[in-house]
């Protein structure tokens, strides 16, 4: 039986449906997070144990208007940037058991079901 799953899912990403359909061809019934509509606040960012430049979108305008490319901006004001402007996170983010990872390569997701 697969582990328990979660996607922070953008329909209107492609990568993301894709992450989806393959999530299902492996017989996961995802919890689906539509983001935009109901975004993770910061404890559940950091639930996911990555680290929060790689789950932050630099190409969104809120990027450069909130000058998040800065170096010396911490996790905590990355997380609190991307709760207040949730546009500003990485999509798909896929959880499978404890492992979480951004699946912008939807076939990355292999391995991430491998264990």
């Amino acid at each position: 039986m697969p582990n328990a799953c979660v996607i922070y899912h953008n329909p209107r990403c492609s990568k993301s449906r894709k992450a989806l359909e393959i999530l299902r061809q492996h017989g996961h019934t995802p919890r689906v997070i539509e983001y935009l509509k109901t975004p993770p606040d910061v404890e559940a960012l950091r639930a996911l144990g990555l680290p929060a430049r790689e789950i932050l979108r630099d190409n969104e305008d809120a990027y450069a208007a909130l000058n998040l490319a800065d170096p010396s901006k911490t996790d905590a004001e990355l997380f609190a940037a991307i709760v207040a402007h949730p546009i500003l996170l990485q999509r798909p983010i896929v959880i499978v058991g404890k492992r979480a990872m951004v699946a912008r390569s939807p076939e990355s997701l292999n391995e991430l079901m491998k264990g």
